[in-house]
């Protein structure tokens, strides 16, 4: 998991506005952009890239990776005229980062660079906390570092015109003037954008998905995550709509308890539909776009690791359980092909041990092999979690989310 929980510090620092434009020129045309867009959806194509790791990657975890890492990532573009970045849809944090066209570090330099010079509705703030703050000549700017795994990441705060497809709204973003190696010069894709509720953003100015509510620009004012299951097959987000079409059951909807992650409360595991007794309190799952594994607190995933007892030689794997997660009066279950990575070096189980602190944790995080599984909808106007079995056409589909 991880860029959130994340550590930000603050530091005051002196940086100069380079412009195209004055900053009430700018703020004039975004405004009158806000006022053009229209209510709409669409849908972003996600590229599916695995890798194996490299050995010194193995020895930690970051949340854009696991033994066999699958990472999904898109498009957006970013001012005007557009600078298109790629970027991982990443419901696990709250901001949109990329690298800034002032970052000398190799990670920045491998990858697509943000330049507010280039854009004519760039402004650049002084602070998340003043968003509409334009910064004068001489004028005294913060930046943010924020922490992912091993890594970090050091920037500045830019507001601008950002568009999902034909979808756009006026938001604030992070571009990144300093980049650890690890993980930014690993990673194919360019940024990520924070798709988390605004609890995890700087400011609830920097959640897109709130900039976009608030512009009026979304048929429905939520997104949808599918995630196909094979190389060659189309993963996809959709923003402002419900794909019907990539669904086989009813959607299961829960309420979000905790906002900040997308996190709902369960009552129990099970194990072929039997409670394993897990949550003498209720337990939460939190769905999570943005990381490769399954992770639990760490006495869970021992129990797990103990009782499912997943042989390296895949010896037991047809006869292993189901694994199900109660939700209310329904069961979200996973088979053996959905929470054991299966290889040509053996089977290993999917889990994870990760230990998030109160108040948003402990968590159970549902990372890419849930999401495989299951389409889920992220519904930021009823505040609600749904989901269903994603249809995965020409596939045999188990319809194994019971009511």
């Amino acid at each position: 998991m991880h860029g959130s929980p994340r550590t930000a510090v603050m530091h005051g620092l002196v940086w100069f506005l380079v412009s195209l434009s004055t900053p009430q020129v700018a703020h004039s045309a975004i405004l009158g952009l806000e006022r053009a867009m229209t209510k709409g959806s669409v849908s972003v194509p996600l590229v599916r890239k695995k890798r194996a790791l490299h050995s010194d990657e193995v020895r930690s975890y970051s949340r854009f990776r696991s033994a066999h890492a699958s990472e999904y990532y898109g498009k957006v573009a970013i001012g005007t005229p557009k600078q298109l970045f790629s970027v991982v849809f990443d419901t696990g944090s709250g901001n949109l980062l990329v690298p800034s066209s002032n970052c000398l570090d190799s990670a920045c330099q491998s990858h697509r660079k943000f330049d507010s010079t280039l854009s004519s509705t760039s402004i650049e703030i002084a602070s998340s906390h003043e968003p509409l703050k334009a910064v004068g000549k001489t004028g005294q700017r913060d930046s943010v570092t924020i922490t992912f795994g091993t890594g970090e990441m050091t920037g500045i705060f830019v507001r601008d015109h950002v568009c999902i497809g034909t979808i756009c709204a006026i938001a604030n973003f992070i571009t990144a003037t300093k980049e650890s190696d690890d993980p930014f010069n690993l990673v194919p894709f360019d940024g990520v954008l924070g798709l988390a509720l605004p609890q995890l953003a700087e400011d609830t100015s920097f959640s897109l998905v709130d900039s976009m509510v608030k512009a009026g620009v979304l048929k429905k004012n939520l997104f949808s995550v599918y995630f196909a299951k094979g190389e060659t097959s189309q993963s996809e987000i959709t923003f402002g709509d419900i794909r019907q079409e990539r669904i086989a059951s009813e959607i299961i909807w829960a309420p979000i308890n905790n906002p900040g992650y997308w996190q709902v409360e369960i009552r129990d595991l099970t194990l072929n539909n039997e409670p394993m007794g897990l949550c003498s309190r209720r337990c939460q799952i939190a769905a999570d776009t943005g990381t490769s594994l399954l992770a639990a607190p760490t006495s869970m995933v021992d129990k797990l690791v103990r009782t499912l007892n997943v042989a390296s030689d895949c010896s037991n794997y047809d006869s292993l359980p189901s694994l199900g997660f109660v939700l209310g009066n329904a069961t979200l279950e996973l088979n053996n092909v959905d929470y054991v990575d299966r290889n040509s070096d053996g089977c290993a189980l999917t889990f994870m041990p990760l230990d998030i602190p109160p108040p948003r944790g402990p968590l159970i995080i549902l990372g890419d092999p849930f999401l495989r599984k299951y389409y889920t909808v992220y519904d930021r106007e009823r505040l609600r979690l749904g989901f269903a079995v994603a249809d995965h056409a020409g596939d045999v589909i188990e319809r194994e989310l019971t009511v």
